[in-house]
Parts: structure tokens; C-alpha cells; sequence
């Protein structure tokens, strides 16, 4: 069987380097589990994955267990902008599904040379799961240690801290959604720009003028030109022309409650994707929306969690529809959005959510979604660790059902990911994979399972990704 398996292998193999490695890598897992006489690719003959057997799978195939992640691994030739090309993102050719997660606060650690080491330390071990994407603030609005201390003044020590995150993310390899403004107080915000606005002598008296006033739209419109602009003091290139990059955010959720129509946000967004687009037309732009559906798409409304959600100035179908929005994105709080109190309930809503997302990305927008903020609390009543990594296992293999079709749902973003010796920051939803190794391995599962059908589906390498072949029982297991 050993050399039945190997030749049926390199009869696929293609010139290309990592398809050599990641065929090579999946010849050995066959045989290991072809001998191991009780699983198939890692499950149990009732299909269910048990952590035991990632482990041995992993650690008896040297490519995932030594080089997979190895960040010395994609020479810069290889480390090319993310593009898309319908409603998948694209890698000079080849598929690029996102395993990411988020960790906002990473500029203002690497601020601060006692706190730096973390930044290094947390995409160490994001790339040791093989997550590839993260999502953080460009952004500190007027508050301590702030990048913006005022409308277009900026901390240069700041704005370096932002470099090095950049720089550091490029060695592991992970790329990062840059977001530019908060909705919320939390560092600055809309609510900063309003203040400011007003220190100017503006007649304002809601923090929703941030969308409507000409003076605030212009002082947004400068930070996003000095971000884009901004030439990488260690690397030397500038922002709007690295790869490191993968898209912009232009905001953190969204919500213009003032207006329920929709119209004042709709207006806000139609101008500044453009306007980004104006000043780096290589890069992707997304919006940084929750999802909720809006008045523009009624029947879809029964898909909110809530009747709160429709009253919020948003619309999903319409503000995605921007001439210069590349791609959607939602966010998964069941615990926010339904209920505290953990139940199935929440895991039926997240499927439910998604699919009615990815169907809308197909159908009405033609374009990928990410779901790029997901998560649970501890403070949720009822929360155990099962329940985590069960609510995790639904976004993936939800995800995944969407990727064998050659779907829109085109990656996740975990809220969020910590590093040891951060739990003062823990807001309920912290992750640190080395306290919790039942969900790294769920995690690093995916990765993998993305990184394989990446490399199967590249153009380039010619794997036809529809081949049918026993790699699709590790793809996808059934119906997930």
C-alpha cells in the first residue's frame, strides 16, 4: 500500500515547491493512517475527530510538524497581494482561504519596548496554528499613547510601533486587515472626531455627524491618506504598497442609529471605498460591518438576531453593493445578540447567520465574505471550554461546506487571540492557545485543511480541485 500511495502522489505533483512539500506531507499522513488500521484521515468510523489523533497525524508528518509554518518558508518572490477574483481571494494564481484571527490592540504593546516582545511572541504562535490573517487597529484616536493625537498630528513613536507590527507580522508570514476608525469609544472613535470637530468650533450634537459633516468626513479622509501614505521606517515601503497588507477596513461596526433609512451611512461608505481606492488601488477595501440586514433586503430581515438590528443604519446587501468594496464581512455574537446565557440556540443562529451571508455574497454581491469577528465569552453564564471549541468547529465546517462548492465564504477571523501574560486585557473572549490546547487543535486542524486545498486548487500548480480523491475526506468528512 506504502507504494501504491506514494506513486499515485507524485503522479499529481507539479514543479512547484510547496506543492512538492504539501503532496509529499499528505503521502505520508495516507500511509500513517492507512496503516493505523482504525481511522481514515483522522476519524473514527463515525467521522468524529478526536485531538489524539491530530496529534499523531501532525507530529508523524514532518512537513506540518517542522516547516509548515516555517517563516523563513515563502521567500518574497512568493509574498505577493491578495487580490480576488470573483468571489474567491487569489494569491499570484492560486486560492487563498483565510484561517485569521483578531488582536486589536497590537500597536499600542509594540508602543511600548517592555510590552513589544508580545507582539513577536502572539504571531509566533498564530503562525504555529498556521492562522495566516490578523485583523488590529490603525488607529488611537486622542487617547493615552495615541497614534492621532489631533486632526492630522501624529505620534511618530506611535506610528513606528505601527511599522514594527507591520514588519513583524511579514517574518511569520500573516497578513493583516489594517482598520481605520472605531464606531465606538474605545480608543477615539467617531465620538474623538466629534470632539475634536467641536474643539474647532462646529455646531455638533450627535457623534453620528461623524458620517454627515463635511469638516469630520475630511479630517477622516486626511488619517486614512497618512496611513496609506505612511512609508514603513523599518521596512522602507510604503503601507498602500505592501503585500503584508491584505485589505483596509474603513471602520470598526458601523451603526448610524440617527438615520435607520440607512441613507446617511450608504453615503458615507459610497464615498470614502472610493476614496481609498484613490489612493491605493492595489489593495482590497472592506467595510467593517456587524452584517445586519437592512430596509433595502426585507425578507432577509427574519435572518437578523433581533428586531433592534434592522433600527441600526445599516443595510448588508445595499452598503455592500459601494463601488469599491471588495469584500464583505459579518460578525457572530450570539451571546451579544440572542442571549447571555449559553445554549444551542446560539450554535443555530451562527449557522443560520452565515449560511444566509454566503448565500447573499453568491447571489446579490458576487463577492467573498469573512466572517472576521467570532467568538465566546467565560463571563457568558453557562460557558465552558466544549462549548468554545463546539461553536468554532460550526464556523469551520460551515465555512468549509460553503469552500467545497466553490463558494463565497471565504475565511474567519477569531475574536480574539492573546498571548500569555495578557489576561489583563481579556474582555471575556481571549484565546491563548497554550492554555487551551483542545481549541489550538481544532484551529490548527482548519489551517491545515485550508493550506491543502489552497495548494489542490492552484491554478498554477494544476491539482484540479474537483478531482475526486481520498484528500476530500479529510477536506470535508462527509456532509459536516
Amino acid at each position: 500500500m506504502q507504494n501504491a500511495a506514494f506513486e499515485s502522489v507524485f503522479r499529481a505533483m507539479d514543479t512547484c515547491k510547496r506543492c512538492f512539500i504539501l503532496t509529499l506531507a499528505l503521502a505520508i499522513f495516507l500511509i500513517f493512517f492507512e496503516n493505523s488500521g482504525t481511522t481514515v484521515f483522522g476519524f473514527t468510523e463515525d467521522n468524529e475527530l478526536t485531538e489524539t489523533m491530530v496529534e499523531e497525524a501532525l507530529h508523524h508528518s514532518p512537513y506540518f510538524n517542522t516547516r509548515r509554518y516555517d517563516v523563513e518558508d515563502v521567500g518574497d518572490d512568493d509574498w505577493l497581494m491578495v487580490e480576488r477574483n470573483g468571489n474567491q481571494f487569489v494569491v499570484n494564481g492560486q486560492p487563498f482561504y483565510v484561517n485569521g484571527f483578531n488582536t486589536y490592540w497590537l500597536m499600542v504593546f509594540a508602543a511600548d519596548q517592555s510590552t513589544r516582545g508580545k507582539v513577536s511572541e502572539l504571531f509566533q504562535q498564530a503562525s504555529s496554528v498556521g492562522l495566516t490573517v490578523c485583523r488590529t487597529w490603525a488607529f488611537n484616536d486622542g487617547q493615552w499613547r495615541a497614534l492621532q493625537k489631533s486632526p492630522s498630528v501624529y505620534d511618530e513613536e506611535v506610528f513606528k510601533a505601527l511599522d514594527f507590527v507591520v514588519s513583524e507580522a511579514k517574518k511569520y508570514k500573516i497578513r493583516l486587515i489594517l482598520s481605520l476608525v472605531n464606531n465606538w469609544d474605545a480608543y477615539g472613535g467617531k465620538a474623538q472626531y466629534v470632539k475634536w470637530g467641536k474643539a474647532a468650533g462646529l455646531n455638533l450634537t450627535s457623534d453620528d455627524e461623524f458620517f454627515s459633516h463635511q469638516t469630520l468626513r475630511s479630517y477622516y479622509k486626511a488619517h486614512v491618506k497618512a496611513v496609506l501614505n505612511r512609508v514603513n521606517t523599518l521596512t522602507n515601503i510604503t503601507y498602500k504598497d505592501d503585500p503584508t497588507i491584505f485589505a483596509w477596513e474603513l471602520m470598526n461596526e458601523p451603526r448610524c442609529t440617527s438615520d435607520p433609512s440607512g441613507d446617511t451611512l450608504q453615503s458615507w461608505i459610497a464615498e470614502m471605498a472610493v476614496y481609498v481606492k484613490s489612493l491605493d488601488a492595489k489593495h482590497l477595501v472592506e467595510i467593517g460591518l456587524e452584517g445586519f440586514y437592512g430596509p433595502s433586503a426585507p425578507a432577509r430581515a427574519q435572518f437578523n438576531p433581533n428586531s433592534y438590528a434592522t433600527q441600526v443604519g445599516t443595510d448588508f446587501i445595499r452598503n455592500h453593493q459601494a463601488l469599491g468594496v471588495d469584500f464583505a464581512s459579518v460578525h457572530i455574537y450570539a451571546d451579544s445578540w440572542i442571549s447571555q446565557t449559553i445554549s444551542d440556540a446560539h450554535l443555530q443562529f451562527t449557522k443560520s447567520w452565515m449560511v444566509a451571508h454566503i448565500e447573499d455574497a453568491e447571489k446579490y454581491l458576487g463577492m467573498p465574505v469573512i466572517f472576521s469577528e467570532f467568538g465566546v465569552s467565560t463571563k457568558d453564564p453557562g460557558y465552558n471550554s466544549s462549548f468554545r471549541d463546539t461553536l468554532i468547529s460550526t464556523v469551520y465546517k460551515t465555512l468549509l461546506n460553503s469552500t467545497k462548492k466553490g463558494g463565497s465564504g471565504a475565511g474567519s477571523l477569531l475574536w480574539q487571540l492573546f498571548p500569555d501574560g495578557t489576561d489583563y486585557m481579556d474582555d471575556g473572549y481571549a484565546i491563548v492557545l497554550a492554555k487551551s490546547p483542545s481549541t489550538s487543535n481544532i484551529i490548527s486542524l482548519h489551517s491545515t485543511r485550508l493550506a491543502i486545498f489552497n495548494s489542490m486548487c492552484s491554478w498554477k500548480c494544476r491539482w484540479g480541485c474537483k478531482k475526486k480523491n481520498a484528500l476530500e475526506t479529510f477536506l470535508y468528512h462527509d456532509d459536516l
